[in-house]
């Protein structure tokens, strides 16, 4: 029987036609869709080409990588910027160049990002082995304080002049310790639970540290190496009595080196309501005066009064108080934001590391950083007494500027490779 030709308007020759529509339209996006080759394209592939080989040597960058980049880079152009608005009226008070602590500040600021960035690339392992030469190099510029070449500045004999260059040791020491640290409880493994390894050799070697630079009478840094030690031993597992003998220690030298000290008894005095003698309370009470008046959204920047040599040192130890009168609540809730997102991120490699020097050594690098804002940041609305630790990365102060920002590339050099949890395994 023959078959009869399909229907225009049946259901065959809709079908029928759709089927030739669906063709000639893939055929058409096929072309469409291959690819075009441009000048741009071969201007772009050597670029391509070099980051691919510049991943697979130093590891491709997580998403944390870029979380701490950014909270680094924001709160460094922040911090500049208001170290220019606090310096210039003391600058200005005295005849000098207002633009000069804003010019040898950024420099430091960008000598610390090419660091930063430099030692992100640098692989841990290479960095466990540097933990001993680290720690000697450390205790050496220590000990040259108490030589010829130290300077006393305020009562603290905490610098080092080696030529034109002067420098804290002490900042430089805090990194030290927590890659010699990590290096050395990592290589313990579970003998860190028993008190003879825990003792020898990071309790002898971190008191030897923290007698130098008590030594030199700067208890606000000794403060904060401290709490890097007693995270660090936290981090890498001890026992809680331990911990707990440790901090206890701790607070004993805390406590002796203030009563020893007619200057330390007098900043607790004042900061306990005791404002008989002239001047003591001017520092805090002027600190509190700038945030108060500074609102919700601030006088404005370059606009604080308390920086007319009402606060002293504004521009480094109480740069909290001029940021809180020139950029209101809002101001600090923004510098607050942003060290709560940087101890998120860094806390994130901590949790998701199986290895125990990245967490020790980002363990103590966090405490160093965040607990260093913190208790910066007590200190200026009277939580705490006036110990003199400056706020990281805003502050005034090259060597402290560049050692945070060194610290930072050292936990960037972590979180170049994913951890092992999330990686595909076969």
């Amino acid at each position: 029987m023959a078959k009869t030709p399909t229907q225009p308007g049946s259901s065959a020759a809709r079908a029928a036609q759709t089927k030739a529509a669906a063709g000639s339209v893939g055929s058409k996006v096929s072309k469409s869709s291959a690819p075009v080759s441009t000048a741009d394209d071969g201007k772009l592939r050597p670029l391509k080409r070099f980051r691919t080989w510049f991943d697979r040597k130093v590891g491709r960058p997580t998403a944390t990588y870029y979380w701490i980049i950014g909270t680094t880079v924001t709160l460094t152009l922040i911090g500049r910027m208001t170290v220019l608005s606090a310096s210039t009226a003391e600058t200005i008070s005295e005849g000098k160049d207002p633009y000069d602590l804003f010019i040898r500040e950024s420099q430091f600021a960008v000598g610390g990002l090419i660091l930063m960035f430099g030692l992100s690339c640098v692989p841990p392992r290479l960095l466990r082995k540097l933990g001993w030469p680290l720690l000697g190099l450390a205790v050496f510029l220590l000990v040259l304080i108490f030589t010829p070449l130290g300077v006393d500045i305020n009562g603290n004999l905490n610098w080092l002049a080696l030529g034109p260059v002067t420098f804290q040791p002490s900042e430089a020491a805090k990194l030290a310790l927590a890659i010699w640290v990590g290096s050395v409880l990592a290589l313990k493994g579970t003998l860190v639970r028993q008190f003879l390894h825990v003792l020898l050799p990071v309790g002898v070697g971190g008191a030897a540290v923290l007698a130098l630079i008590l030594g030199g009478k700067d208890l606000g840094t000794a403060v904060i190496v401290g709490m890097m030690l007693l995270s660090g031993l936290m981090f890498a597992g001890v026992r809680k009595w331990l911990l707990g003998f440790a901090l206890a220690a701790a607070a004993v030298v805390a406590i002796a080196f203030s009563v020893l000290s007619s200057n330390r008894t007098g900043r607790i005095a004042s900061w306990l309501g005791d404002c008989s003698e002239p001047g003591a309370c001017d520092q805090y009470l002027n600190g509190v005066y700038a945030l108060a008046s500074g609102g919700w959204f601030g006088v404005g920047l370059g606009q604080s009064r308390q920086k007319w040599s009402w606060i002293p040192e504004a521009h480094n130890d109480f740069i909290f108080a001029i940021i809180g009168e020139e950029f209101g609540l809002l101001g600090t809730l923004v510098i607050l934001g942003l060290y709560v997102v940087m101890a998120f991120a860094i806390f994130r490699i901590i949790n998701t590391r199986n290895e125990p020097f990245s967490r020790i050594v980002c363990g103590m690098i966090l405490t160093w950083i965040i607990g260093q804002a913190v208790v910066n940041i007590a200190v200026v609305v009277g939580l705490l007494p006036v110990i003199g630790v400056p706020l990281p990365l805003i502050s005034y102060g090259g060597t402290a500027l560049v050692m945070v920002l060194a610290a930072i590339g050292v936990v960037l050099s972590f979180s170049r490779t994913e951890p092992e949890s999330t990686l595909k395994t076969s």
